[in-house]
């Protein structure tokens, strides 16, 4: 068709059909506008966004700061890879490092690279520093786990579909369940050569499985008995999602408001991603102290986009609309809104179980099997009430909205998502 045809939801579709490889699934929702809490699709049709692009774009579509700090940077300089300075990274590295109380950061782009480049250094770490035998190192994860789909991510994911195929698997990683203290103890002390514990502070593909109150901090007291690293993937849950700075928020920049602050931990490593920078360009970084970050000498990992100047100058501008919006304080007092009128509902309902969730990372379990469409149709209908939501897991949908929601907007999605399941009520 020609560039200067007006496309439609269909012929978006079609050429995605076409041309694109089909390893996703979405919504037939096609979008060319955002703004704040908002999206508009091609005919003109707005929403409310209750995915912020898995938690990418917490700050809202389009932040005016943040759009305004790349535009300046892409107009002065964009990418010199790290074989030469630039004046950006410096001063990004530094302010990222005592936001979040560390003395390091390794930048990079993505979540699962982030991801990838966390369990390089606990490895590096554990032959270097804790002495186990080179290429015996083990780092336990947890059942129900998404921290990417890279080769090495996949081998310990539960995801049948995400593995299939995919093999051979990398070895040296032991799986147990999640919030489960008695077995990540068995796994830390049935060998020496036990390098880190990777777990994510709340299961967010899996269904927002919260754990216990005390699962974190008493994780991290073994892992730190034990000589292991505890390893926090923040990718969906960290810059404020849950009410805090951080899910495991040790360092909290929440101006002292988080709750039950005693139970959080710090991390030895933290890794971050997506709304670095607010959802608009690709920002990833794994932060920890000098006496782990260390290990990691020239040449032996990089990145040629890896703590670019538009990265640097985007994740400041990101990072710094989060503490001047105090968007951890409005992520904690509208996620109690959401669930509780919610669970108000759910009490008489038929067709939604439990609402569960922590700050505005939240999700609704539907009275259905991990098999039916139920999930599927209800987000359909939502969509065309004006909502945008996605399923995860076959039954459970996901709710997370941008942090700059207010709460007469929170109130009128709480009122289409209300009414929209009463039209699947059995």
């Amino acid at each position: 068709m020609s560039v200067l045809e007006k496309l439609t939801s269909a012929d978006a579709i079609n050429l995605e059909d076409q041309y694109g490889a089909h390893n996703y699934h979405p919504l037939p929702v096609v979008l060319n506008r955002g703004e704040g809490v908002y999206v508009w699709d091609v005919e003109g049709k707005k929403y409310y966004d209750f995915l912020s692009a898995y938690s990418a774009v917490n700050q809202g579509h389009c932040h005016p700061k943040i759009i305004g700090a790349m535009i300046e940077q892409a107009q002065a300089l964009t990418l010199t890879s790290r074989a030469f300075y630039n004046d950006k990274l410096g001063i990004y590295e530094e302010y990222i490092t005592k936001y979040f109380g560390f003395d390091k950061v390794l930048p990079m782009n993505t979540g699962a690279e982030a991801v990838e480049t966390a369990l390089k250094i606990c490895r590096k770490w554990a032959y270097e520093k804790k002495g186990i035998p080179e290429n015996e190192a083990q780092i336990i994860v947890c059942d129900g786990n998404f921290h990417g789909r890279t080769t090495t991510i996949i081998s310990f994911s539960n995801d049948e579909n995400a593995r299939k195929n995919f093999g051979p698997y990398t070895a040296g990683f032991i799986k147990i369940a999640y919030d489960d203290l008695e077995a990540l103890e068995k796994a830390i002390t049935s060998s020496k050569n036990i390098a880190g514990f990777l777990v994510e502070p709340i299961q967010g593909e899996a269904g927002v499985y919260v754990p216990s109150e005390d699962y974190l901090a008493k994780a991290k007291a073994l892992c730190k008995a034990n000589n292991v690293l505890f390893i926090a993937d923040e990718v969906q849950t960290g810059i404020a999602r849950t009410g805090s700075l951080l899910a495991v928020c040790g360092n909290c920049t929440c101006e002292n408001q988080c709750e039950k602050q005693s139970s959080y931990v710090t991390p030895d490593v933290l890794i971050l991603g997506k709304a670095v920078s607010g959802g608009v360009y690709p920002v990833s970084a794994v932060l920890a102290n000098n006496d782990i970050m260390n290990v990691i000498k020239p040449g032996q990992h990089g990145s040629t986009f890896g703590g670019n100047p538009i990265a640097a100058a985007v994740a400041m501008a990101a990072l710094e609309v989060v503490s001047e919006e105090h968007l951890a304080q409005n992520a904690r007092r509208l996620g109690k809104i959401f669930r509780t009128e919610l669970a108000k509902y759910i009490e008489t309902s038929n067709i939604a179980t439990l609402v569960r969730g922590k700050g505005l990372l939240n999700a609704i379990v539907i009275n259905d099997t991990e098999d039916s469409d139920t999930a599927w149709n209800i987000c359909m209908k939502l969509a065309e009430n004006g909502l945008l939501a996605k399923p995860t897991h076959g039954n459970i949908i996901r709710f997370a909205p941008p942090l700059v929601m207010t709460e007469t907007q929170l109130s009128d999605c709480v009122s289409i998502i209300i009414s929209t399941l009463k039209q699947f009520e059995k």
